[in-house]
């Protein structure tokens, strides 16, 4: 499991004081980029491998300015071309759970614009991290 730490701030907030929804997806891109590079993937956009096909968030409880979110990373499914990652965004002081979101994410060819197969070495990657449920 790979534990990515944001801290909110008070622009990601709205008027009513508690994070925008469209916040959540910017941290749980923080907490997938944090995942690719524990598994040896630079942030190279010249060698950038992975599109979203897919992604999603439920709202459990409400956030707020300045707190420290945790963000709990699982890989939930491989498949030939695709694999899931599910999140879990809890408040580091309280541990209570703020939000639960998931990512299909499609290995991709650029240069031919096409989805790929997963290579092995990100297989064996993917299959190190591979959990159903994040405790």
């Amino acid at each position: 499991m790979q534990e990515t730490e944001v801290t909110v701030r008070f622009c990601e907030t709205d008027a009513l004081g508690h994070i925008n929804n469209t916040s959540y997806f910017i941290y749980l891109e923080e907490a997938r980029l944090t995942f690719f590079k524990s598994l040896g993937y630079s942030m190279d956009i010249e060698d950038w491998k992975f599109i979203i096909a897919s992604t999603k968030c439920d709202f459990k409880s409400q956030g707020y300015f300045n707190q420290t979110l945790t963000i709990k990373t699982v890989v939930s499914r491989i498949g030939t071309k695709s694999f899931q990652l599910d999140h879990v965004i809890s408040c580091a002081q309280t541990k209570d759970v703020i939000a639960e979101g998931n990512a299909v994410i499609v290995y991709y060819d650029f240069e031919n614009q096409t989805s790929a197969e997963i290579p092995q070495p990100l297989r064996e990657g993917l299959e190190r991290s591979l959990q159903q449920t994040i405790k």
